[in-house]
């Protein structure tokens, strides 16, 4: 019997969708490692690396763009708008070329998240599209309004050929998709202890003076990291490679840890409004700092999720830049819901592919 190959395509737009997509990917791979896996992103080959540990082929190539962004809040709507018109005018070389690719290798299913071209694709190569995601493009460029309205109308057409969609937690209504099951929260687990996280980067303060600070893959291009002289008996993990020399800063430059490896020992994560953030924070039961984002749909949908499924303090942007920190001396606030949420998104997708490929 051939070996079953599985197409997936990832939005081009920062880390989060790259991260949840492998988590997913990873879990497929633990299963059945037989299937072989075509990672279709330009996303870092490192970052897919820290999520699935075995053999995969990586095709650097990208079919959407999300969003221009100088850092993980600042967007360029016309530079977006300008691309996104680029590849609706190449689209055709663009599904010819992936169809191609997909023949050759005799692809048996392409999962997405949540590239809309995807949709385009397999049908032209008469294979099915599943997809991943808590909200779609068509959402984002469409609260836009203007000269976005008729890309967002394309994208929902695009999305409306998609076979099934697996709908995520923190989800927008997702009405352009006709077929779709709601699934729990995906994302990494962490890959060491507690004690060999602590060990390894130095840290000794309690769990609720630990804090992880973590703004995507893009980064923030203005921490007010002055504020961190207030609590120097805290200690704060950071990812950004520009974070000054504080006493109380723990900056985290090796590539083999994740966010999600420190979270345990966390008290707290301060982050933008992010799924795979808010969703692996969530799984770990881990209180979230975050603070608003206006002028990007999907944010008010993760807000409220949450503010409904996890311990949780929601900032305004002047709270967060201009303010003095106060809030980490302050208790988060409960979860709204009594309820707690589903938490096997990973493996219920990972079981539905093994399922269609007979695995």
């Amino acid at each position: 019997m051939d070996r079953p190959i599985l197409y997936i395509a990832i939005t081009n737009h920062g880390f989060g969708h790259a991260t949840r997509t492998a988590a997913v990917a990873a879990t497929i791979q633990k299963l059945c490692p037989e299937v072989l896996l075509i990672m279709v992103t330009t996303a870092p080959r490192w970052l897919l690396e820290c999520y699935i540990e075995g053999d995969f082929i990586q095709r650097p190539r990208a079919m959407d763009l999300g969003v221009v962004q100088a850092d993980s809040l600042t967007m360029d709507k016309a530079a977006t708008l300008e691309k996104l018109l680029d590849i609706k005018k190449n689209q055709n070389s663009i599904i010819a070329s992936e169809v191609n690719f997909i023949r050759q290798n005799r692809v048996n299913l392409i999962l997405a998240d949540v590239p809309f071209l995807a949709c385009e694709i397999a049908k032209a190569a008469d294979i099915p599209c599943w997809m991943m995601s808590n909200f779609g493009w068509d959402l984002i460029y469409r609260d836009w309004g203007g000269s976005f309205i008729d890309i967002a109308d394309w994208i929902s057409h695009c999305y409306s050929k998609c076979d099934c969609l697996f709908r995520l937690p923190f989800h927008e209504p997702m009405q352009a998709f006709r077929n779709m099951t709601d699934v729990g929260l995906t994302g990494g687990s962490p890959r060491y202890t507690p004690e060999e996280v602590r060990s390894t980067w130095g840290i000794t303060a309690p769990k609720e003076k630990t804090i992880l600070l973590t703004f995507g893959g893009l980064g923030l291009q203005q921490i007010p990291y002055d504020n961190l002289k207030q609590f120097l008996d805290w200690q704060f993990i950071t990812f950004d490679k520009s974070a000054p020399d504080l006493p109380n800063i723990v900056p985290v430059t090796d590539h083999k840890y994740r966010p999600v490896d420190f979270m345990p020992i966390c008290g707290r994560v301060v982050s933008k409004p992010g799924f795979s953030t808010f969703a692996e924070a969530t799984r770990l039961g881990v209180p979230i700092v975050s603070m608003t984002r206006e002028d990007f749909a999907e944010a008010a949908f993760l807000l409220e999720g949450i503010a409904n499924y996890n311990q949780h303090q929601i900032l305004t942007p002047s709270e967060f830049f201009q303010g003095t920190w106060d809030f980490l001396n302050k208790a988060p606030n409960q979860p709204k819901q009594s309820q707690p949420i589903a938490k096997d998104g990973n493996e219920t997708i990972a079981h539905t592919v093994l399922n269609y490929l007979h695995l």
